[in-house]
């Protein structure tokens, strides 16, 4: 980076992943040239050099080295992709099983999770026959589409809300299908699939909150959706109709890019904490139970449900999108550092960029106004 914006990845990359020597870092920072060939190889700047001739050959010697390491069968037979439907209104998107109401006037997204109504697939030959249209496999390409494009196309929406909607049943039959089959390879794709997504969830600069309700089926690997949320609101529904469970899903099968499963986050590895919660693996958790083990963050009754919903939203939107961007950041990655979360998580929202955007320092940014009685003007843009 030639010093112009030092710490902003290129360094990190350098030291921590490439594992270069720090003053050859140093050098390489400032060099204008660059560094070319052998040296480069010599640095640890590059894996290999070749010359043109002979570059095809290397890369086929690489690819055949990672294909022998692959699990994968040699002669597997795929399943097309096929484009997903998407049908988009001025404030509506929506998916077979995921529904998003843009509501642009109080800048939030609320995102409904639809369980199947079918019977799900639970063999080998049935999941590949259904191919993409498997419902883990069908959701979790609709949500990632959701994400993405929410992400580029709805920047000024800075709050998501997350609901589920249907049979706690149905997803806890999908978790023992998508446990008993872990080594199919469709399944194992499918669950990495779901990895990846939760993923970008967890590194989406948006304030993200889960309402659980009477229709909610918030249960291991759909939960995984509300562990990723910065808060969790559960009703406390008189009747007990309310519930979420807990799978052998949320502990270990979709790793954050930390390498912690959401649980051990939550918990800060507390090995107590972990092997209570273990316990209750299948059990349908009413709100206080969940309130016990430290699940939600709180659990309003029926009472009081609409006001502490709302309250909380109208005060997220109040907050400067950046500073909330830094915050969310932090929070979210409290366990161990990794290369992946130096980059794309804390690093990103370290920076000094917070306090040099207009919503600090412009004429009506916070640091402007602070102290005056007057209101800070936010930009409501999330990067």
């Amino acid at each position: 980076m030639l010093g112009v914006l030092p710490g902003t990845g290129g360094l990190t990359r350098l030291t921590d992943k490439r594992r270069v020597r720090h003053d050859l870092a140093d050098v390489f920072c400032t060099l204008t040239e660059g560094i070319r060939g052998d040296k480069a190889v010599q640095w640890k700047l590059v894996d290999a050099i070749a010359k043109p001739v002979d570059f095809p050959h290397l890369v086929d010697q690489r690819a055949q080295h990672w294909l022998e390491k692959s699990t994968k069968l040699p002669a597997i037979q795929g399943i097309q992709l096929t484009p997903l439907e998407r049908l988009a209104s001025a404030n509506k998107l929506q998916y077979k099983y995921v529904i998003a109401h843009l509501n642009r006037p109080f800048f939030r997204v609320e995102i409904d999770i639809l369980a199947p109504t079918d019977e799900l697939e639970d063999t080998p030959d049935a999941i590949l026959n259904a191919g993409d249209r498997w419902y883990p496999l069908q959701l979790v390409r609709e949500l990632e589409d959701l994400i993405l494009y929410l992400r580029t196309n709805e920047s000024d929406l800075g709050v998501w809300v997350f609901r589920s909607k249907g049979e706690l049943e149905k997803i806890q039959k999908m978790d023992e299908v998508l446990q008993t089959h872990a080594h199919f390879w469709l399944v194992k794709e499918t669950k990495g699939y779901w990895r990846r997504t939760l993923s970008r969830l967890d590194v989406t600069s948006r304030s993200l909150f889960c309402f659980i309700d009477n229709e909610a089926c918030f249960a291991g690997t759909l939960l995984e959706i509300a562990l990723a949320c910065d808060r969790i609101y559960m009703l406390d529904s008189p009747d007990g109709s309310c519930l979420i469970a807990l799978s052998a899903a949320n502990f270990g099968d979709y790793p954050m890019s930390s390498g912690d499963s959401r649980l051990q986050r939550r918990f800060n590895h507390d090995p107590i904490k972990m092997e209570g919660l273990q316990q209750t693996i299948g059990q349908r958790l009413q709100a206080l139970k969940a309130d016990e083990l430290g699940l939600i963050t709180f659990h309003p009754d029926e009472l009081d449900w609409d006001d502490e919903t709302r309250l909380l939203l109208e005060e997220r939107v109040a907050l400067s999108p950046d500073a909330l961007t830094a915050m969310e950041a932090n929070l979210r990655f409290t366990g161990p550092e990794t290369m992946a979360t130096r980059i794309f998580a804390r690093l990103t929202a370290w920076q000094n960029w917070v306090f040099q955007r207009p919503n600090a320092v412009g004429p009506q940014g916070a640091l402007k106004t602070y102290g005056t009685g007057s209101k800070p003007q936010f930009d409501k843009n999330r990067v």
